[in-house]
């Protein structure tokens, strides 16, 4: 997208030609890095979505990429799991903006760290106050660097079609201190997969907000590598 200066971007542009950018996008790009791994060199694979970025991993993770699935046709590898830090478990047949949004004609939803342009919800929305939101637990010049690192997003209306929640192991980290999406939202989400008939999914915490890759660095990595080992007994 051409948002004029990036020290100073002007977020009322016109849209590029093509729309912007949305999930599938995303998807796109992950599923040729999948492809590769898991077509070309039967690797097992565990896939991480943070925040909205767990719309892509569950998306990306079509049947025939699976593990299971590979194995009754006699191939090796695939993926394995889906670690979900903070991520958003959006239901088939919803988007990341319908999932959040009234379903009944009422008022949007804005969130507080969120604003909207001239365009509203047809255009992009940016951050305000990232430091406090997205990067609490981190020093303060540490999450003001990081808060210019946020740039700004389309209302994300890519529907899910795919459900890999009943069909792949999953795993959930609960950050208890997160003001983006907090412990209560997460909890519910959890909830009303975990409640479904086929789906596995082991649930870890901590005290971290939404970014616990940058302030539980360590944990992380143990937790995934934790699940990792339990995906690769059920399935690998």
């Amino acid at each position: 997208m051409n948002v004029g200066d990036l020290a100073k971007p002007d977020f009322d542009r016109d849209p590029p030609r093509d729309g912007y950018p949305q999930p599938i996008d995303d998807v796109e790009v992950v599923t040729k890095i999948l492809n590769r791994l898991v077509m070309d060199d039967e690797k097992h694979v565990v896939l991480l979505g943070h925040s909205s970025g767990a719309f892509t991993a569950t998306m990306a993770a079509r049947p025939e990429l699976q593990v299971k699935s590979r194995r009754e046709k006699g191939f090796s590898g695939g993926i394995i799991g889906i670690f979900y830090e903070c991520g958003f478990l959006i239901p088939v047949g919803e988007s990341v903006h319908s999932f959040f949004q009234p379903k009944d004609g009422s008022e949007a939803i804005i969130p507080p760290f969120c604003q909207f342009h001239n365009r509203g919800f047809e255009g992009l929305g940016s951050t305000k106050d990232g430091a406090k939101y997205f990067f609490n637990g981190l020093d303060d010049d540490t999450a003001k660097y990081y808060e210019g690192t946020l740039t700004a997003s389309p209302p994300l209306t890519t529907v899910l079609d795919n459900d890999p929640y009943v069909s792949v192991p999953c795993a959930y980290l609960i950050t208890e201190n997160d003001l983006v999406l907090p412990p209560a939202y997460q909890e519910s989400m959890i909830e009303m997969q975990g409640q479904r008939s086929g789906v596995e999914l082991s649930v870890y915490r901590c005290g971290a907000g939404h970014s616990p890759h940058l302030t539980w660095t360590e944990g992380l990595v143990s937790v995934v590598e934790d699940f990792e080992q339990k995906a690769f007994n059920i399935g690998g």
